[in-house]
């Protein structure tokens, strides 16, 4: 009896910790990293000035990083004074600690870039200058640190590297961007090499990657410089590669995909494209191409047999049939921007400042509502992200958090 107590006591202490670091999971444009978030209840429409403000913190630093929110923490980095930090606060705004982690990119659009990545009970962090970082998410301290230049042949880009942690299992997966080490795969817990990818040795694009399944079996996707890829995240081989049109490596968008259809944007003024995986898994063929959509960063959204989103060239929001590639509907407004969904409802981020609440329908849409986020009218480029039925954004200096719950 007393060892069925303490197998009991043992088997109940095991459950309580995987509870807790299940609830302190994070990721990257939702759930699924395809900008959709599993929200409910939450309004329909907004109040005449936007929905209220439950906290805000207005210290945090130069920085393009969206914020990681888990059931108990609030995750985001911040650059002052040149020197750069993870911040941890708690629901209510409160901080509880702030860590130091090195310099940050300090040219074009100086500051932090990536969001911290939450895990069973570990964050993980790249830097614009290729510094991989697992810390402790309760108490900010180091675990391991990785430089994707130094160790693994990575090569920086123009902007800083930009990409958003994945993880698969033990696995961390990210792009140093090398000739030999392309994508690569480390040990989440210790920092080993799993496995490297010559991939097609281009350097990276500022893709944050993504994992699909299509009969039964896992992909990796990713855009390089020049090209979108797919790998077996299980051993890191080259799947199948599709080049792409823009020639000047900026592809930050995480492809979108569905039922064996890929998604991806070119970039400005080379539009975006959809493929579909053959029946092998081994390669892709072209099922449409649109000069819409050629965002470089800001992302897309899938609802039901649609597309959402913006364009840079032509400045407007569009509707496009995802299997066809017909335009259902496009207005001149709220482009370029950042564009995720929750509730039925779609959210866009003008990179002016203005965020609107839009309405989707089979052949279109209707923007119900729509207000300003304080700040210059200008780089409003962080991604929103949704979660408990708060809406969190990260401008410049500052995290908002607004209510948008139906209470």
């Amino acid at each position: 009896m007393k060892l069925i107590n303490i197998f009991f006591v043992a088997f109940s202490s095991l459950l309580l910790v995987q509870c807790k670091n299940a609830a302190q999971q994070s990721e990257w444009r939702g759930p699924h990293r395809n900008g959709i978030y599993s929200e409910t209840n939450l309004l329909k429409v907004w109040p005449e000035n936007g929905p209220d403000i439950l906290w805000k913190f207005e210290d945090l630093g130069l920085g393009y990083s969206s914020a990681a929110v888990t059931d108990e923490k609030v995750y985001t980095t911040g650059t002052i004074d040149s020197m750069s930090y993870i911040f941890s606060f708690d629901l209510s705004g409160n901080l509880i600690w702030k860590k130091e982690y090195g310099k940050e990119w300090s040219e074009n659009f100086p500051g932090g870039r990536s969001t911290p990545q939450i895990y069973d009970g570990k964050g993980y962090l790249l830097t614009g200058l290729g510094k991989l970082i697992c810390f402790d998410a309760e108490k900010g301290d180091f675990i391991w640190c990785k430089n994707l230049f130094r160790d693994f042949d990575g090569q920086n880009v123009f902007y800083g590297i930009t990409e958003n942690l994945l993880i698969d299992g033990d696995k961390l997966i990210c792009t140093p961007g090398g000739v030999d080490a392309n994508v690569i795969a480390l040990h989440k817990d210790t920092g080993d090499l799993i496995w490297k990818s010559a991939g097609v040795g281009e350097k990276s694009a500022y893709c944050s990657p993504l994992i699909i399944t299509y009969k039964e079996k896992k992909y990796l996707i990713t855009n390089t410089a020049k090209s979108l890829i797919s790998i077996d995240p299980d051993n890191g081989k080259l799947m199948w590669s599709y080049e792409l049109k823009y020639p000047h490596g900026i592809h930050g968008n995480t492809p979108i995909y569905k039922d064996g259809y890929v998604f991806t944007m070119n970039g400005w003024g080379f539009g975006s494209v959809m493929l579909k995986i053959k029946d092998d898994g081994q390669a892709v063929e072209e099922v449409w191409t649109s000069g819409l959509f050629d965002l470089e960063h800001g992302g897309a959204v899938l609802i039901d047999e649609n597309l959402f989103g913006t364009d840079y060239t032509t400045k407007s929001f569009s509707c496009v049939d995802m299997k066809t590639g017909e335009v259902k509907k496009t207005v001149k407004d709220l482009a370029p921007g950042t564009v995720i969904a929750a509730d039925g409802m779609i959210y866009c981020y003008a990179y002016s400042g203005e965020l609107a609440l839009i309405q989707p329908m089979a052949n279109g849409f209707e923007v119900v509502s729509r207000f300003h986020v304080p700040g210059m009218k200008r780089d409003h480029i962080a991604h929103p992200v949704i979660k408990d039925g708060k809406m969190y954004i990260r401008y410049a200096n500052g995290m908002y958090v607004y209510s948008i719950a139906n209470t």
